[in-house]
């Protein structure tokens, strides 16, 4: 039994009917979905999706290349993530990579935009009580700075599809947070990745899809789907030296624990 700690389940349909996904990830032995929002379209799509599927959770926040009209400020971000089927606040952070190509003075003010962006949901995660989804890329430093000013430990969370280095990942660990690693560490050429998946204490470590990105080995060059995160688990235990059915016992524990919640039973 797994979870899948990061999908976006509105982006894997465009917006549609994503109960075949859902059901393929329960006949892969993947019940519980994490569905995470990205902007305001999604966490509407995301939020919905939760309410109609037993074993999926929802997410609010906007993700940091997403371009807004209007920003949410703390109180909107806590009102939309009072649904009970919400419980985490994300995904949030700081990315410049995308942003590759803009002029140095457009990169610093869309650099600025997301780190305002980003304190405030780690304000509203606190505010709240429900840990944070973190996204970071190229922005290393940034993220972790952020963090730390702004008392992130408060809210914990996930550093959702992590390729960062151990010395990195201590950082993150220290402040409570988990680690989760995705189709990524199944790549040849991820030696970064696979040192940091060795050596995350099992007890703060979690696996995802980022469905419908990432597809991990043996699916790679296909479109991502929740069901594949059994791929990501499986060639994690081995790298660990550990039985997959312990392993997958542990990460959705540690899932769990993290939300707060009880495993619910699914039909």
């Amino acid at each position: 039994m797994l979870v899948d700690s990061h999908c976006h389940l509105d982006l894997s349909t465009g917006g549609g009917d994503p109960s075949h996904l859902v059901e393929d990830a329960r006949r892969a032995g993947v019940p519980y979905l994490l569905s995470v929002s990205v902007d305001l379209a999604s966490t509407q799509k995301v939020i919905r999706y939760a309410h109609e599927f037993d074993g999926v959770f929802a997410t609010v926040g906007i993700h940091p290349n997403a371009r807004l009209t209007n920003e949410l400020d703390v109180e909107e971000l806590v009102d939309l993530a009072e649904d009970r089927e919400v419980v985490a606040i994300g995904e949030t952070g700081l990315d410049t990579y995308r942003n590759k190509g803009e002029t140095e003075r457009e990169l610093a003010e869309n650099l600025e935009k997301q780190k305002v962006r980003f304190r405030r949901h780690i304000q509203a995660a606190k505010h709240i009580g429900k840990p944070l989804v973190i996204h970071s890329r190229d922005a290393r430093e940034d993220t972790l700075r952020i963090l730390e000013e702004e008392g992130a430990s408060q809210a914990g969370g996930i550093m959702h599809c992590f390729v960062e280095d151990w010395d990195t990942a201590k950082r993150a660990l220290d402040l409570g947070f988990y680690i989760s690693f995705s189709g990524i560490v199944t790549y040849k050429n991820a030696a970064i990745v696979k040192d940091s998946a060795k050596r995350v204490p099992l007890d703060h470590l979690l696996v995802e899809t980022d469905a419908p990105y990432l597809t991990p080995v043996p699916h790679r060059g296909k479109r991502n789907q929740p069901a594949y995160v059994h791929h990501v688990a499986a060639y994690m235990a081995e790298l660990r030296g550990m039985d997959l059915e312990a392993f997958s016992q542990a990460t959705t524990e540690n899932f769990f624990r993290l939300i707060g919640r009880t495993p619910p039973h699914v039909h």
